[in-house]
């Protein structure tokens, strides 16, 4: 399947590699099907992926796997809200987290209270309210050293 997006042009998608959240995003609740796509000229896989929406090609978000802002990021959920994307093991499950980046990327963020969680057995994913108290909706990437 091909599908056009806004950072990558006309991409060609395994139809496999399609992620539906039947809840959709929080906000973008109409728009069910993404695909994960990043800049592969470098060397391993970059800090920024972007989650393209494959019907709307002005839509995609920077996602962030949240093990590489806080290495023991450990979300608190309810195995109930995680039975929309179907039955799996912890290690079957992908985490990201929704990154702000605005003009001046000093002042980037991601959002560790409400992460994306994808099912890598059939690709359906779900965007939860972790429980943990201390984690925050807008963390900063770069912390100010006063």
């Amino acid at each position: 399947m091909k599908i056009d997006s806004r950072y990558f042009g006309e991409v060609e998608i395994e139809d496999e590699k399609i992620i539906h959240f039947e809840q959709g995003i929080f906000g973008f609740e109409e728009y069910k099907d993404y695909v994960i796509l990043y800049d592969n000229e470098g060397e391993g896989q970059p800090f920024f992926l972007w989650l393209q929406s494959v019907a709307e090609k002005g839509l995609a978000f920077p996602i962030v796997n949240p093990f590489r802002v806080k290495e023991d990021y450990n979300p608190i959920v309810d195995d109930a809200l995680l039975e929309v994307i179907g039955k799996c093991k912890v290690e079957e499950l992908q985490l990201y987290l929704l990154a702000t980046v605005p003009g001046d990327v000093k002042k980037a963020s991601v959002n560790m209270k409400a992460p994306l969680v994808i099912n890598t057995l059939n690709c359906q994913g779900i965007q939860l309210i972790v429980e943990n108290e201390d984690y925050e909706i807008k963390h900063m990437l770069v912390q100010n050293e006063e």
